[in-house]
């Protein structure tokens, strides 16, 4: 791990109510075109070095699939279904019972992201919000060439995810 990891400034990320559940939308450049940030969205080898699950495989196709929460040597398997797969500009597929939407856009010679992520608890949006800050900071800096290493899980701490939080909470308080 790099001992140098800075996850930057909070991104632009709201909350909204959404057919009796709720979406965050959190939005961030990100250094690459869309393909290449497609295929770290979706290949189970590049997953694993930036988001807070592991995949069975690969999410480019649609079907039901597995997706295993780490937390350090905890795994927890929870059922997905890629529900479309239109590369390399949007991704959807359940995740439990959440859904998320990555849409991916150009934006210079990078990739304008952003994720929705539907969940039931209004009150879990700024642990969300850390938490997917924290590895869109990761998969920003192995897209540029510069890996940090996962961050997920318990592992979170250590890296401002208490203090990412809190600062989500603000905002989306404000």
């Amino acid at each position: 791990m790099t001992t140098d990891f800075d996850p930057g400034p909070l991104a632009d990320a709201t909350v909204v109510a959404d057919g009796g559940q709720w979406s965050l939308i959190f939005v961030r450049a990100l250094p690459r075109p869309p393909e290449e940030v497609w295929a770290a969205l979706t290949d189970p080898g590049r997953l694993d070095q930036w988001a807070p699950f592991a995949a069975a495989r690969d999410l480019s196709v649609t079907g039901a699939t597995t997706l295993t929460m780490v937390d350090g040597p905890d795994r927890t398997d929870l059922p997905a279904t890629v529900l479309r797969a239109d590369a390399p500009t949007l991704l959807e597929y359940t995740w439990g019972d959440d859904l998320l939407r990555w849409e991916l856009a150009p934006d210079g010679d990078g990739t304008r992201l952003t994720l929705r992520h539907t969940f039931a608890k209004r009150d879990e949006a700024p642990m969300f919000l850390a938490g997917w800050h924290l590895c869109v900071a990761v998969l920003g800096r192995l897209l540029a060439g510069d890996p940090v290493g996962v961050i997920r899980g318990r592992d979170a701490t250590a890296h401002g995810w208490d203090e990412l939080r809190a600062a989500y909470a603000e905002k989306l308080a404000g």
